[in-house]
């Protein structure tokens, strides 16, 4: 019986200690206090110009109501600033530009989001920079479609090229797979997805840019030639698309260290105004 218990304790010290398993609270302790404020100036000017290229391609975006006074905001206590600002308009629902997190302190949080409407089937586009304070990356296209299923909508969107880069940089040497400790955001992930960590240095920005580019132009090249969803499908559509943003959000492990921040019923506020709760109700029902 001992060495039963010590082989499932060396197994489960080794789980532990394995830097794919790593929470961020685990590398924030690590290295606490890390001015991260340059890979702040280059991730968020990255994901700046990517909102900006997405809203060039939909004419008649306004920002919305809900995001009054979300410019710049900070923590009670001056620990974590940052900025939230979404658009709505045709073609897309809830266009994202955001962060949040101390610059002199190791945590960033930097995003890039776009949820469509349901004119097309096109994948949703979700782009995070971050800091822990190694580089941190996640990107993924949100499938509308079940891609166990529809082997068409497989192969248009997370095959051929599409595959092809997602198979470089996940083998790159540089950088790392980081796994979520939810279930739900493990569940999220697409053929397309990477979360990765890295040394936080320019060299690895650069090969993070040159991808988020690369994606960012063959996404844009989907939507030119996308095919309308029929109008009959379009309600279902948009029940499955506003289902995911919520959960996506509602089971986030992230909101537990933004409640050691910002306490429990200032993040439950912030995670309705992040998925876009008032723009869903009033398109939605």
């Amino acid at each position: 019986m001992s060495s039963g218990f010590n082989s499932r304790s060396d197994q489960e010290f080794s789980v532990q200690a394995n830097p794919d398993t790593k929470t961020i609270d685990q590398f924030l302790a690590e290295n606490p206090d890390v001015d991260v404020s340059r890979a702040w100036e280059r991730s968020w000017g990255i994901l700046t110009d990517i909102k900006a290229r997405i809203a060039g391609r939909f004419p008649g975006l306004s920002l919305h109501p809900s995001c009054a006074g979300r410019e710049y905001y900070t923590s009670p206590t001056g620990e974590f600033e940052g900025s939230y600002q979404a658009w709505s308009g045709p073609g897309v629902e809830w266009l994202v530009s955001s962060w949040l997190g101390n610059r002199k302190a190791s945590i960033l949080d930097m995003n890039a989001t776009a949820f469509l409407d349901q004119q097309t089937d096109v994948p949703h586009f979700i782009m995070v920079f971050g800091t822990i304070p190694r580089l941190f990356f996640y990107f993924d296209l949100v499938p509308r479609r079940d891609i166990r299923t529809d082997r068409d909508y497989l192969e248009r969107y997370y095959g051929g090229a599409a595959n092809e880069d997602f198979l470089s940089l996940r083998g790159h040497p540089n950088f790392q797979w980081s796994v979520s400790h939810g279930t739900y955001m493990r569940a999220l992930l697409s053929p397309s997805a990477q979360s990765l960590s890295a040394e936080l240095t320019d060299g690895n920005i650069d090969i993070l840019e040159d991808y988020a580019y690369r994606y960012l132009e063959r996404w844009l090249g989907w939507l030119d030639n996308a095919s309308p969803v029929p109008e009959h499908e379009r309600a279902s559509l948009q029940q499955y698309d506003h289902t995911v943003r919520r959960l996506g959000y509602e089971l986030d492990p992230m909101n537990k260290l933004a409640e050691q921040v910002f306490g429990a019923d200032e993040v439950d506020r912030m995670i309705q105004l992040r998925m876009g709760a008032q723009q869903m109700a009033a398109v939605g029902g």
